[in-house]
């Protein structure tokens, strides 16, 4: 595999992973999104939530030695960080870090088209 594709992946990957360090603690999900939880039940879908994306990233991870998972992790993480870019455009109302977050995944998102479109021009000129 091209070393350019696994490095846009790892990249993409790891983005995905962080959320991960969520399921230690409700506390840190609410320092690092600047938000409060109203009760227990936001705190467990959150998470739950760090638990999907350290999945997520995981299998982002995988696919950089695995490359029959490339296209299908790259499919998953295009649709997940662009899913939540236009959530977050169409609801509105953020607060400063949830703009960061944004931020990521449109990094992720431009890493994500160059790991495609390697991966693409790799397999044509195979």
């Amino acid at each position: 595999m091209n070393k350019l594709t696994a490095i846009c992946l790892l990249i993409v990957g790891l983005i995905n992973f962080l959320p991960v360090l969520g399921i230690l603690s409700a506390e840190k999900i609410s320092q690092a999104y600047l938000i409060q939880f109203t009760g227990n039940d936001i705190a467990i879908l959150m998470r739950h939530r760090a638990l999907l994306f350290g999945l997520l990233g995981g299998f982002i991870l995988s696919s950089i030695f695995i490359p029959i998972y490339q296209v299908p992790a790259m499919i998953m993480a295009a649709l997940s960080m662009a899913g939540f870019i236009v959530l977050a455009v169409l609801i509105g109302g953020y607060n400063a870090a949830l703009f960061k977050v944004i931020l990521a995944d449109v990094v992720g998102l431009i890493f994500l088209i160059i790991a495609s479109t390697l991966k693409l021009f790799n397999h044509f000129n195979a």
